[in-house]
């Protein structure tokens, strides 16, 4: 069970306030995804779950355990991917999985044990030795995912799991997801594919301008704002809780992200 309560992150001396105010409750066995518009606080939410980012204010506990003061504990029983942690180009699928192996404290016949198991569902064992600079954009997901899970963590957080892949790929990475909670996994995942939510998430949390604005199923969302899609769903809490821009230079006050462009 993963605990957030009221989470705060500013940047810049306090000028820049990333997330406002984020609570949510996560169960092991749920898939759990967390959604917003750009800038909406979620990747920094997420950062701050790892123990990368401390927030300014606000608790995160792992079963009672509170992740400040513990982050190593934290660290060992998460699995983080997000876009902003790339592998090295020169390394190879091989080469990683030792690594990060090794970083994590398992044994050698673990890790061999742990890869074979991994690089033969993402189908990379035959690509196992070569640079991650010739691979494609699938195959160097598929790769990541494969090392980001090597030390067989409890806490999965994905960050845009499945953008930009093809179809084959997308559906063998969500397949996967969903065998993570058959195992009793806590998943966590950030998506701007609303159809990826409905086919995976068992609760959803929506965040607004930095604050948690939503948390329960897709089907709750949808009766909650009266809406026929969780595109709908989403547009009214969005309506509902984003804050108007200010004026600038003599310029009106209007709605930005979602609208930006669009007529009243």
């Amino acid at each position: 069970m993963i605990t957030m309560k009221n989470l705060k992150k500013d940047f810049d001396k306090g000028r820049v306030h990333a997330v406002a105010d984020v609570s949510f409750e996560i169960a092991d066995n749920e898939i759990f995804a967390l959604l917003g518009p750009n800038g909406a606080g979620k990747t920094t939410t997420m950062r701050m779950l790892s123990t990368l980012l401390a927030p300014t204010a606000g608790e995160i506990e792992y079963d009672g355990m509170p992740a400040k003061g513990n982050e190593q504990a934290v660290k060992s029983r998460i699995g983080f991917l997000t876009n902003e942690i790339r592998l090295d180009g020169q390394f190879s699928p091989n080469q990683s999985a030792e690594y990060f192996g090794r970083l994590y404290g398992m044994e050698k016949e673990q890790i061999g044990k742990n890869r074979k198991e991994l690089f033969d569902y993402f189908g990379i064992t035959e690509f196992a030795d070569r640079k991650y600079e010739t691979f494609s954009t699938g195959m160097k997901q598929k790769a990541s995912v494969a090392i980001c899970m090597i030390h067989d963590p409890q806490v999965v957080i994905f960050d845009e799991p499945t953008n930009g892949l093809d179809v084959l790929t997308q559906r063998l990475i969500e397949d996967y997801i969903l065998q993570l909670k058959e195992k009793g996994k806590c998943v966590i995942i950030s998506t701007h594919l609303l159809d990826v939510v409905e086919r995976l998430a068992d609760r959803a949390g929506v965040i607004i301008d930095g604050k948690s604005v939503f948390c329960g199923t897709c089907g709750e969302m949808l009766e909650a704002e009266k809406a026929a899609t969780l595109s709908d769903a989403f547009v009214s809490l969005y309506t509902k809780h984003h804050r108007e821009e200010p004026a600038i230079a003599g310029k009106p006050a209007g709605r930005s992200g979602l609208f930006r462009g669009r007529k009243a």
